[in-house]
């Protein structure tokens, strides 16, 4: 099985923005050409991760648009859809064409519009996602988040303070995302007293609806070589499922598809929770980051909030800097570009190539989540040795 090496990435600015899928995904996919000094002919796959183009704005056949419009024909192209984690999916795809040998460069592209339409059109198309028996109830992510967010304060006796002090770090850490959708710095107190949306959680607990895209290029180690010396290397990467009914588990607080893909990640790469530099938490709600920190072993169960309140996930002083892209809360979220966002992210770290946000790091970790931790692909990326 080949290696797999990361030798170029590019992110748009994420937000409210003009155009449609194709335009962000063409820039995207533009700038990734250029960062990778590779030239279109040379593509051979074109992924295109996506979740709901044809609902947002009634465009399908995206990827064979995108690849005329990046002069990549005749490329193999393929739309990615596995809802919220329709990114983590599309690096998961990326890697196998490569490391099966079917593609010796491969571009990944990932993106969503969605602010054309207004919150309720754009929380039914997500809501869509959600089993049929609990769609027909009116359930909605945010119920579950809300649902879950009270269990686990009351179970493990957690402050709410701590699920705010999320919010708090990843606003922080998205001031210096040029990127960012919200590139300010909220207080504690703010957070606390905003709209409540799902009790007990408000409405700076919850990330934003967002247009953008983000891309990568991969290709194999030996094929990297004659590009660049210094690349990214995907050392580990793993996806697994959950029930899709949220109410069939044992324990809501347990995240089966981000516990069984990070161990999947970590067997593969030969590292554990302790050798990772930096992660990129799937922050869809604030209460996300805990359940995904102790899913990948960072914390023991019930524990997370305990390294909230002690700084350790804090960008410039923690041990393991969490989000320090901004996370989806900040740096939003556009579904289908967010996994591959957090890639750029972690590329960038492992590259020193992150500004006022860099870190310490030669080992990183993402992990994208779909649905209410429906299914989830975790990835490890060291820099090359």
């Amino acid at each position: 099985m080949e290696r797999v090496a990361v030798i170029g990435a590019s992110m748009t600015q994420f937000g409210q923005r003009e155009g449609w899928i194709l335009d962000l995904l063409s820039e995207a996919g533009i700038e990734c050409l250029d960062d990778a000094g590779v030239d279109a002919e040379a593509v051979e796959h074109l992924y295109v991760s996506n979740m709901a183009s044809g609902e947002f704005e009634g465009q399908t056949g995206v990827p064979n648009a995108l690849a005329h419009d990046l002069d990549a024909m005749p490329a193999y192209t393929q739309r990615v859809d596995q809802t919220s984690s329709s990114g983590g999916a599309g690096i998961y795809a990326a890697w196998q064409s490569v490391a099966s040998g079917a593609s010796e460069m491969t571009l990944l592209v990932g993106g969503e519009k969605m602010t054309h339409r207004t919150t309720g059109e754009a929380t039914d198309v997500i809501a869509s996602l959600t089993h049929p028996v609990e769609y027909k109830t009116g359930v909605t992510l945010p119920s579950f988040a809300g649902l879950t967010a009270r269990h686990y304060l009351e179970r493990f006796d957690a402050p709410r303070e701590s699920l705010g002090k999320v919010a708090v770090k990843n606003h922080k850490n998205g001031v210096d995302n040029p990127h960012a959708q919200f590139q300010k710095e909220v207080d504690l107190e703010t957070v606390l007293e905003s709209p409540i949306v799902a009790d007990p959680l408000r409405l700076y607990d919850f990330c934003p609806i967002t247009d953008g895209s983000a891309a990568l290029m991969l290709c194999p180690k030996s094929v990297a070589k004659e590009y660049t010396d210094d690349y990214v290397v995907i050392a580990g990467i793993d996806g697994a499922t959950d029930t899709h009914v949220v109410h069939e588990r044992e324990d809501p607080t347990i995240m089966g598809g981000v516990v069984e893909s990070g161990k999947g990640a970590y067997e593969m790469s030969g590292y554990g929770p302790d050798d990772i530099d930096v992660a990129e938490l799937h922050d869809m709600f604030t209460i996300l980051e805990f359940l995904q920190m102790e899913g990948l072993g960072f914390a023991e169960q019930g524990e997370a909030w305990k390294l909230i309140e002690e700084g350790y996930t804090e960008r410039d002083t923690g041990e393991l800097p969490i989000n320090t892209s901004g996370g989806l809360k900040s740096k939003g979220h556009p579904l289908g570009a967010s996994g591959v966002a957090q890639g750029v992210e972690i590329y960038e770290q492992l590259m020193g190539e992150a500004g006022p946000r860099q870190v310490d790091a030669d080992i990183g970790l993402t992990c994208n989540v779909g649905g209410f931790g429906n299914c989830v692909i975790t990835t490890i990326m060291e820099a090359a040795q």
